[in-house]
């Protein structure tokens, strides 16, 4: 069975007319002491019956703490990552401002094989950055999201090369 996963990627523009994206940096003590390819855009697993769309902004409220902005969303399509996972992406241009992260939490054995439970954050950081930051951050699967936003952005007139 095919895991499906729905996210909202979040962009803008800088004064200087360069792309930003909002990302998020895993949780848990697998991602702790990782920044490269330990960032993702917001998202999380769906159900068969459930609507992607509502899943993607359940998923960001439950990571980030706050609802998505609300806005005109674009469904850029599914990118099939490198586990066979299939992420549905929403995408909008947005000037997003978070004063405090306050992501939902999950329990795990940590150490593990110690038989204690512990409780950490889902996200533990989140933020804008650049599309070159972005490259080195998000986990590789995710990375065909970016080409697309530069893709559009240039035919928009932009983006330059």
């Amino acid at each position: 069975m095919v895991v499906r996963s729905a996210g909202i990627l979040l962009y803008r523009l800088t004064d200087a007319g360069e792309p930003q994206i909002w990302i998020a940096h895993m949780g848990g003590p697998f991602w702790a002491r990782k920044q490269a390819a330990a960032w993702s855009i917001p998202k999380g697993e769906y159900g068969v019956n459930e609507d992607p769309f509502v899943a993607a902004r359940r998923e960001f409220e439950e990571e980030i703490g706050v609802p998505a902005p609300e806005t005109a969303y674009e469904d850029w399509g599914s990118f099939r990552q490198p586990s066979g996972k299939i992420v549905t992406v929403f995408a909008a241009e947005s000037d997003f401002v978070l004063d405090q992260l306050v992501s939902n939490t999950f329990q795990v054995e940590w150490p593990k094989g110690s038989g204690v439970m512990r409780e950490f954050a889902e996200v533990d950081d989140a933020r804008w950055v650049g599309l070159a930051e972005a490259r080195v951050k998000l986990v590789k699967g995710q990375l065909p999201v970016l080409d697309a936003l530069a893709e559009k952005l240039r035919a928009e007139g932009r983006l330059e090369d």
